[in-house]
């Protein structure tokens, strides 16, 4: 068996749930210890459940049974100093960083005229803000440790095409990827990748709730199942409704490793062909 984040320390953001845990758990599979922050409570502005700390002790719990030591930080990445705090305290324990994985992310919905302050500044203010304080409060202790590291940023395929009724959701992705590759020309002489993965809609709580379901189906009041994975399907070239969150972290997993040793810079979809559209 590979192990190809043996002995390399990560840190996660939005670790309770969705693609979040599974990027930990994938990263511990391979030998990784983990850092892994959520907010663990409401954000007002959000239209379907957010996790709870049993869910980020959930996910401790799974990088736990492999084997692999764990720090768990309630942290809201719109707040720097939580963050920087989160990044201390797991380097002390873990004795390094080599791996960031800025993967926070909340949405709601409306026509861009429509959309209140809140949602916009809640989902600007985690989506994109949120991944520059991650990547303030961690980069310190990469350039410390001296053996280079990889930063990856969760964007969306929102972040590299215009998409109706998340405009503020779609400026802060695609703010991503200006702020990915600039990071990636900055940090480049301290060996320090910079990527960007963007996938299209993933098998996570936060596509199977009924704002989202609502979103892709927006005359219907209560659709089925059936009439949700028909439209879902419809927005990628695969005959796929959506990926699974294990394909997107293969592709962290992969941008994470030294066999992306020379890759800094780059938009990796994991889209189903949906930029194709």
């Amino acid at each position: 068996m590979s192990h190809r984040a043996e002995g390399k320390v990560a840190l996660v953001t939005g670790a309770a749930r969705g693609l979040g845990r599974d990027h930990a758990v994938r990263l511990a599979e391979e030998g990784a210890d983990l850092i892994v922050v959520d907010i663990c409570r409401r954000v007002e502005s959000v239209p379907y459940g957010m996790p709870a700390a049993t869910d980020l002790s959930e996910t401790a719990g799974l990088v736990r049974a492999l084997g692999r030591r764990v720090v768990v930080a309630e942290a809201d990445v719109r707040d720097p100093a939580a963050m920087g705090e989160a990044a201390r305290r797991g380097v002390e324990e873990l004795g390094r960083l080599d791996v960031v994985l800025a993967n926070a992310g909340i949405i709601s919905y409306g026509p861009a005229m429509e959309l209140t302050e809140a949602q916009w500044s809640d989902v600007l203010d985690t989506n994109l803000t949120g991944a520059w304080h991650t990547v303030r409060a961690c980069v310190p202790h990469l350039i410390a440790g001296d053996r280079g590291g990889s930063i990856v940023l969760t964007s969306s395929t929102a972040g590299l095409k215009g998409t109706a009724n998340i405009a503020h959701y779609a400026a802060a992705k695609h703010g991503l990827v200006g702020l990915m590759r600039t990071l990636a020309l900055e940090l480049a002489p301290h060996r320090i990748r910079v990527n960007a993965v963007h996938p299209t809609t993933a098998n996570t709580p936060m596509v199977h709730n009924p704002a989202n379901m609502r979103m892709f189906l927006p005359d219907r009041e209560a659709p089925t199942a059936e009439e949700y994975v028909a439209a879902m399907t419809a927005q990628n070239v695969l005959p796929v409704p959506w990926v699974e969150p294990r394909d997107v972290s293969n592709a962290v997993l992969f941008l994470a490793s030294d066999e992306a040793r020379y890759i800094t810079g780059v938009s990796l979809p994991v889209d189903a062909g949906w930029l194709l559209r």
